[in-house]
């Protein structure tokens, strides 16, 4: 007969949980992950078992600042309490329904997103579940820019990432992650990174659209200038292609605000979202600016089982509530200009990029994947995109003392970075 006998749902699920957990230690799973899981993500740095707020714990009781935010996505970090109820409650309520069908939670949210995005009159909003399916929703609007048979080209930049899925692979710049899976859907090309110029003189009459990410997160957190932004608009909006700003790393309050684009003073024809949206549940949105924008993708031209289903787009509410509510923006602008001050400041940091909570630093040595394990060693979770650069993008609800941890520690760790390398090429 079950344990669990009696019990609420709710208690029997967590019974089970922490009897997973006590019954094996992290090497006890990782020993079972690579028997079970393809090796895709390679070996897991660690078992992570536990979240509450910018704290998580592993298999073997491990306590860690996670200053990584499962990439950018716990925007409140883990186990919130406003959002696991409202997830809790709507799929206590209704927890799925096809797309023949909405809900209201579906509604509110393309409301509320159309309205934080400042988006004029007929645009509209599709939902997917992931950056990459919003960014192959993009993709798509792009191919349909074509009513001339004509428009065949799309124009992405150096160090661009958009995803892995193959509309947004052959957006992404890295041959690395490109080369395996060739050949790709064709017509992108690649230009410099920031060049007006050269963007200028791409853009022409057999463009379809322009991708970009406001700061390059996987090419280690690389902000675009407002100047290149606003060249982009008059480019396009000149020869009739598409302006899609990816944001998907860097929207949803992760620079302070709504989006990151604000600042330029442009309004794209579309935005894609993702990461933060959900609070850490899947959800992803492609925003269409506009009715001509908005007509491009008709009735039966895309689709998703999943994309836009009560529970993703409840927590993607409730998380927008929390943000606007407890005066989430504004942390991330205190927090963040902190930390990069912080930075700055420490004698083997030799650049800071980035915005609110997404920053990257660079190394005077190439010493960062060996800073990843040190700081793991020491209770941190960071990112290392290249051999000199670390990623940050914590939750948006850091505080400065938990940053002032992660200052504080941060010459050991470069010390031991260093010196951990320094061995192994010996």
């Amino acid at each position: 007969m079950s344990e669990t006998v009696g019990l609420s749902p709710t208690s029997a699920a967590e019974g089970a949980a922490t009897t997973l957990v006590a019954q094996s230690s992290g090497a006890d799973w990782l020993a079972r992950y690579s028997s079970s899981l393809m090796g895709v993500f390679g070996t897991p740095q660690r078992v992570l078992v536990r979240g509450a707020g910018c704290l998580v714990w592993d298999a073997d009781g491990k306590e860690y600042l996670d200053l990584l935010g499962g990439i950018a996505v716990n925007a409140l970090g883990h186990a919130h309490p406003f959002v696991t109820s409202v997830i809790s409650s709507q799929l206590a309520t209704l927890g799925h329904v096809s797309n023949f069908f909405t809900s209201p939670t579906q509604i509110a949210l393309a409301e509320k997103l159309l309205s934080i995005s400042n988006a004029p009159a007929g645009s509209k909003v599709f939902f997917a579940n992931s950056g990459t399916e919003a960014n192959e929703a993009a993709f798509k609007l792009a191919r349909r820019n074509n009513a001339d048979g004509k428009r065949t080209k799309i124009i992405a930049l150096e160090g661009a990432f958009h995803g892995r899925t193959m509309g947004a692979l052959a957006l992404t710049a890295k041959e690395a992650y490109r080369a395996p899976f060739a050949p790709l859907p064709g017509g992108v090309v690649h230009i410099p990174f920031n060049d007006i110029e050269a963007l200028r003189a791409a853009v022409d009459d057999s463009t379809a659209a322009v991708f970009l990410e406001p700061i390059q997160g996987e090419a280690g957190v690389r902000p675009l200038s407002a100047e290149y932004l606003q060249a982009a608009r008059e480019a396009t909006s000149a020869a009739g292609a598409l302006l899609i700003l990816d944001e998907v790393q860097t929207g949803i309050g992760r620079t302070g605000k709504w989006l990151a684009s604000e600042d330029a003073g442009i309004v794209p024809d579309a935005v894609t979202l993702a990461k933060g949206l959900g609070g850490g549940f899947p959800v992803g949105a492609l925003v269409t600016f506009g009715s001509t924008t908005s007509a491009l993708l008709a009735a039966g031209q895309h689709g998703t089982t999943f994309g836009g289903n009560p529970v993703a787009t409840a927590a993607a509410l409730a998380t927008l509530h929390a943000i606007e509510s407890q005066g989430v923006l504004r942390n991330v602008l205190a927090v963040g200009a902190h930390l990069r001050d912080g930075l700055a400041a420490i004698d083997a940091v030799t650049e800071v990029r980035g915005e609110g909570l997404l920053i990257g630093f660079d190394l005077d040595a190439d010493v960062a994947p060996a800073m990843v394990t040190a700081a793991l060693d020491a209770g941190f979770i960071i990112n290392s995109p290249g051999p000199r650069t670390i990623r940050l993008a914590p939750p948006l609800i850091l505080t400065i003392e938990q940053a002032d941890r992660f200052l504080t520690a941060l010459p050991a760790l470069i010390s031991t970075a260093k010196a951990t390398t320094s061995k192994d090429n010996k």
